[in-house]
């Protein structure tokens, strides 16, 4: 009956123990948490503005009716492919200094789910109402509207992440062996699962009618290159940080394997922009005329065309430098450097290349030009702040199971194990 009682007492002391080590750090630790609360306090105000008052405090109009918080979700799938990048390679092509390290890219895949689907409440104005969605109490509308297969692929995705992560951590803890009849299958369909966010979130766009440029088939194959390059980058800069400031030894191979990803990620990027931009260009029809928009302006309303021409070029420098291998090399400056322009590239490109230039000329054949207010910016900004903030605490915590910190210390001590 003892066993028994500590047994069931064992999740509570996991869950204990690990919440503990994750808020517990050095000066550099509780810094950047510092840094990101500020952004967290700030937003919690506008939030409450946004809340009460509705979407009529951020930049959408009769004209682009898509804010900051659409084109933002749409970036998050690309992380959230964080997991399938680390996870085939540790489990399906066996690679050993890879194999301890999925569960950190599961765990960043299940925190950009979350901050994506963070940033769809805001885009909902009233996320209170967002039980109308609920099956069996609300309308699913299934399978008529493309986004409940959103709502089903995000959330599939993010259960599968979850248990993962908790249940490899949760063997550690308590010093037992994964049961790889549960556990990898589990990981399988996880893998399996991963290009669908991306894919559901491009058919999402491609369903709009009145949007042309947007019927193209190669958009999920580029959202799934953006996936590749992005994704790599922020596993790299965080691979980075945690060798550097924690025990967890992660070998360059590992490093070079992600930034080697990144140069086919985005090659293929660059080639799949090329390809649509002379499709829609070259025929000269009415549908070129968003991506005119963007490329040049139009009778003075030129405020993408800096947008569009530093990105384009961003990607292309990127490209060629990755292609050196001293730069790969450079763990400590260049490459993460790099990694982070990434990153920031794949996110500007959504609002100011793929949303708003999309939605001019309007049907009146009206051009406009989409102004974000403070209070959007500042819900952005908290969408992300509380965001990184719970991948750094998860990731803290998830490092601190892998070298040993965060154990039950009992168990072990009944098995000789412990010192």
């Amino acid at each position: 009956m003892t066993m028994k009682i500590a047994s069931s007492q064992k999740p509570i002391a996991f869950t204990r123990d690990f919440c503990s080590y994750a808020v517990t750090g050095g000066k550099v630790y509780y810094s950047w948490l510092l840094f990101l609360s500020f952004f967290a306090v700030v937003g919690l105000v506008t939030t409450y503005l946004q809340m009460t008052t509705g979407l009529i405090v951020t930049g959408a109009t009769d004209q682009i009716v898509w804010e900051l918080f659409v084109s933002n979700f749409i970036h998050c799938p690309s992380i959230a492919s964080a997991a399938v990048l680390v996870v085939t390679p540790a489990y399906i092509y066996k690679r050993k200094d890879m194999k301890q390290l999925a569960v950190i890219g599961e765990a960043i895949a299940m925190v950009f789910v979350i901050i994506g689907i963070n940033f769809i409440m805001f885009h909902m104005g009233r996320p209170d109402r967002a039980w109308h969605a609920v099956p069996g109490i609300g309308i699913f509308n299934f399978p008529s509207s493309v986004l409940t297969y959103d709502i089903i692929v995000l959330n599939v995705y993010l259960v599968l992440n979850a248990v993962a992560v908790f249940y490899y951590l949760y063997k550690h803890y308590v010093g037992q062996p994964i049961n790889t009849k549960f556990y990898t299958p589990l990981i399988y369909v996880a893998v399996a699962w991963g290009p669908f966010i991306h894919i559901i979130t491009a058919f999402i766009l491609s369903s709009n009618a009145q949007i042309a440029v947007w019927h193209s088939a190669l958009m999920p194959f580029s959202f799934l290159a953006m996936a590749a390059s992005a994704g790599p980058a922020l596993v790299i800069v965080i691979f980075l940080v945690i060798r550097k400031f924690t025990k967890l030894e992660i070998a360059d191979s590992v490093i070079d394997f992600f930034s080697q990803v990144i140069i086919w990620g985005i090659g293929a990027l660059i080639l799949m922009f090329s390809v649509e931009f002379f499709t829609e260009l070259y025929p000269a029809t009415h549908h070129a005329a968003p991506l005119e928009y963007a490329i040049k302006g139009h009778h003075g309303l030129d405020a993408y065309v800096p947008w569009f021409w530093t990105i384009m070029s961003v990607f292309v420098a990127q490209f060629f430098l990755l292609l050196s291998s001293k730069i790969r090399k450079s763990y400590n400056f260049l490459l993460p450097l790099i990694c982070i322009s990434v990153f920031l590239s794949v996110l500007l490109e959504k609002p100011s290349i793929l949303i708003f230039p999309a939605f001019s000329p309007t049907p009146l054949g009206e051009y406009a030009v989409y102004h974000p207010t403070l209070i959007e910016i500042c819900n952005v900004l908290f969408v992300w702040a509380t965001g990184f903030i719970l991948l750094t605490m998860v990731l803290k915590g998830v490092v601190g199971v892998l070298i040993g910190e965060v154990r039950d210390t009992k168990t072990l001590e009944a098995s000789g194990e412990a010192k």
